[in-house]
Order: C-alpha cells, then sequence, then structure tokens
C-alpha cells in the first residue's frame, strides 16, 4: 500500500458547505482505451449529472476502473473526450474538485491516519482543517486507531480513512472504486449516509461496486459495463480480454 507524491495545488479547496454549479456535469463521448492489444474501453458514452449517484456495473475486466482512471484524469484515453465543467479546464483545477477511492488507498503506511488526513489538508488547502478532518472522523467512525501507523490497520480501518481523504476538500466529483471492501455493517450505513450529504451538496457521484444491496441503496442511475462496452440488461460474464 503506497501513496502517490500529492503535488499541492494553487487553487484552495471550495468550501464544505458549498454547492457544486449547475452546469458541473461531466460526459464521456467515446471514449476508449487500450492497453496495447488489450480494450479496457470502447466507444463510451455517458452523461453523469449533478446531484445524482451513478452506479457503474460489470464483471472484473470489464472497464469500470478503467472508467474512473480516465474520469479522474490518472490516465488518458486513447481516443475520445471527457467534458468537464469550464472553471476545470486546467488540469490544477480539475485536480483540486475530485474526490477519490481507488484500490490504492493513497495513504502514507508510516504515517498515521490523523497525520496522513492533516497532510492532505494543507496540500489541498482546507479551510479550517483541524475541524474538517474531526467532522469526517465522525462521520466514517474514525477513532483512536487514527494515531497507529496506517501500515497497522485492518483492511476497513484503511477504507474508512481513505473515505475521509476523498472528501477532506469537498469535491465537486466524487469518484468510489467498491468503497464498501473491508467495511462492517455500521461502516456500510455511514457511507450510504455520507453519499447522501453530498448528493444534497449537488455534486457528481460516480459509484462502482460489486455490493447490489448498497448499489439499490444509493444509485440514481445505473450504467452497466461488459467487455469494455457499455450496455443494457445483464452483465453476467463477458469479460474483456
Amino acid at each position: 500500500m503506497t501513496a502517490p507524491s500529492p503535488t499541492p495545488t494553487p487553487a484552495p479547496a471550495p468550501s464544505v458547505h458549498g454547492a457544486a454549479d449547475a452546469h458541473d456535469a461531466v460526459r464521456a463521448e467515446k471514449l476508449t482505451k487500450l492497453y496495447g492489444t488489450t480494450r479496457a474501453l470502447l466507444d463510451f458514452d455517458a452523461s453523469f449529472a449533478p446531484g445524482e449517484v451513478s452506479v457503474v456495473a460489470g464483471p472484473n475486466g470489464s472497464g469500470k476502473s478503467t472508467l474512473l482512471a480516465l474520469l479522474a484524469q490518472t490516465a488518458r484515453p486513447t481516443s475520445g473526450r471527457i467534458h468537464y465543467a469550464p472553471s476545470l479546464n486546467h488540469r490544477s483545477a480539475l485536480r483540486a474538485a475530485v474526490g477519490m477511492v481507488a484500490h490504492d488507498a493513497m495513504l502514507y503506511p508510516d504515517l498515521t491516519g490523523l497525520e496522513n488526513l492533516e497532510l492532505y489538508a494543507a496540500l489541498y488547502a482546507v479551510a479550517g482543517p483541524q475541524e474538517r478532518v474531526a467532522s469526517l472522523r465522525e462521520r466514517f467512525g474514525v477513532g483512536r486507531f487514527a494515531e497507529r501507523p496506517v501500515r497497522t490497520y485492518s483492511r476497513g480501518q484503511v477504507q474508512r480513512v481513505a473515505l475521509c481523504r476523498a472528501l477532506l476538500h469537498a469535491p465537486r466529483i466524487l469518484l468510489l472504486d467498491e468503497p464498501t471492501n473491508g467495511l462492517d455493517t455500521d461502516s456500510v450505513a455511514r457511507l450510504a449516509d455520507a453519499i447522501a450529504v453530498e448528493r444534497t451538496r449537488g455534486i457528481v457521484q460516480i459509484l462502482v461496486t460489486h455490493d447490489e444491496a448498497f448499489a439499490e441503496r444509493v444509485a440514481d442511475t445505473r450504467i452497466a459495463l461488459r467487455a469494455g462496452r457499455r450496455v443494457d440488461g445483464p452483465t453476467d460474464g463477458g469479460e474483456a480480454p
């Protein structure tokens, strides 16, 4: 478990009480990603509206994580385009606007959970960082274990701190890849409540999960992928080559 080397953004984090702009929809147009001869995503079209939770489903290898990486701009498409709000056209502005939980928790293992959150709060120029960190710790039930190094955590504890990290700067776009992994029943309920709160802020939320019960609980819209393509109907089988 390694953290990337985050770079400070010159843009201050948005207010934690502010709502996203009404024109903040994210639109993918003919989005394609190839890794050599492997087709990860092909001609993907979708519009993700602010104030809605979009759940992306599909079997392993169907292109779900690739889609989130492209939307977060941590990977570049082979072809196609992603349209963001005009205010996010600069890369630094987009980085400041995106919160993401991926398979890598993006936490420094030798730092405590609290030190990780304080570091990210500084990098994102979060206003009132101590209050914001305390609020998110309460929201996700991050207790005294936050004072231990991350490398000593259980999977669920890592996930809870990663969720705090992703929401620290009140992102306008929230990308969650299997966010219920390792979470107990209480933590899953806390996550569902947090998603509901972010919905009222009017942000774009895109969620990948194999947890059908959780998807039913939080989804406003559903998207199915199979072998890198958007499909209608069941998504069983048909993994990408």
